[in-house]
C-alpha cells in the first residue's frame, strides 16, 4: 500500500510539472520558413505582455478575465507551434 502511495505521488508531481511547462509564457519559436505563423506568434507574445501590464496597472483586479485571456493565448501559442510542426513534416 505504501508503495502505491509513493508511485501515485510521483505521478502527480510529474503531471503537475508537465502542466506547468505547458503553461509557460508564450514564446516565438517558429522560424521564418512559416512567416505567417511566426507573425501570429509574435502578436500573441505582444498581447500577452500588454495583458500583463494591464494586470499590474490594475493590481490584478480584473475579475480573472485577464488571466483567462492569457491562458487562451498560451494555448494558441502552443497550437501554432503544432501547426508549424505539421507543416514541417510535409
Amino acid at each position: 500500500m505504501k508503495r502505491k502511495s509513493i508511485h501515485l505521488a510521483v505521478a502527480v508531481v510529474a503531471v503537475v510539472g508537465c502542466l506547468q511547462a505547458m503553461m509557460s509564457d508564450p514564446v516565438v519559436n517558429i522560424g521564418k520558413r512559416h512567416g505567417e505563423l511566426r507573425a501570429a506568434q509574435e502578436a500573441i507574445v505582444s498581447s500577452f505582455a500588454h495583458i500583463s501590464t494591464a494586470q499590474a496597472n490594475n493590481s490584478d483586479e480584473l475579475g480573472g478575465h485577464a488571466a483567462k485571456a492569457k491562458e487562451y493565448l498560451i494555448k494558441a501559442d502552443a497550437e501554432l507551434r503544432l501547426a508549424a510542426d505539421v507543416a514541417n513534416r510535409r
